[in-house]
């Protein structure tokens, strides 16, 4: 059994007080907020779309990188990282007390949506060679998904547990 492997197995048995309890210890001085058990190195994947969302109104054939971007699960995140405490940062995410874990979950799952919508109706878009849609849709996103990339790091911080549901359709509409 590997060293990560054996830590997994040590942390989770016993109840779930006690796994968190000891899995917190280890989060100490490492990228993983030792409340919420969330690393906000997983947030790398979304500023990327952002990025690229922001140029595509000035560089459209950077759309074609853009149309490439996948969501991808925060485990399946850190299995293809280098992060240096991905083993780590599985297991606390999967060991991360609900209050935290469920909206940022949530809050992932709207990113992902409204990334996904937006890259279809750009491409829509530019085969109608609407210029403009593509610019608007591009730059709305950016900025919607920033401001969920943002909600998502204070979940992660511990500075926020929830967002109502009008309030994340709101930031997604302005």
């Amino acid at each position: 059994m590997t060293g990560a492997a054996q830590a997994h197995t040590e942390v989770f048995s016993g109840d779930d007080e006690a796994r968190r309890a000891a899995l917190g210890a280890r989060l100490a001085g490492t990228n993983i907020d030792e409340t919420t058990f969330l690393a906000t190195d997983y947030l790398n994947h979304f500023n990327e779309i952002v990025m690229l969302l922001d140029m595509v109104p000035d560089m459209p054939d950077i759309f074609e990188e853009a149309s490439a971007w996948r969501p991808k699960d925060y485990c399946d995140h850190f299995r293809d990282s280098a992060f240096s405490d991905k083993d780590l940062a599985i297991a606390a995410y999967e060991a991360a007390p609900p209050i935290h874990r469920g909206p940022f979950d949530e809050t992932i799952a709207r990113m992902n949506d409204a990334i996904m919508s937006t890259l279809d109706r750009i491409e829509a878009a530019i085969a109608d060679g609407d210029e403009q849609t593509v610019r608007r849709l591009a730059t709305e996103t950016s900025r919607s998904v920033q401001k969920l990339i943002d909600v998502a790091s204070a979940i992660i911080h511990g500075t926020t547990t929830t967002m109502e549901q009008d309030a994340i359709d709101a930031l997604l509409e302005s």
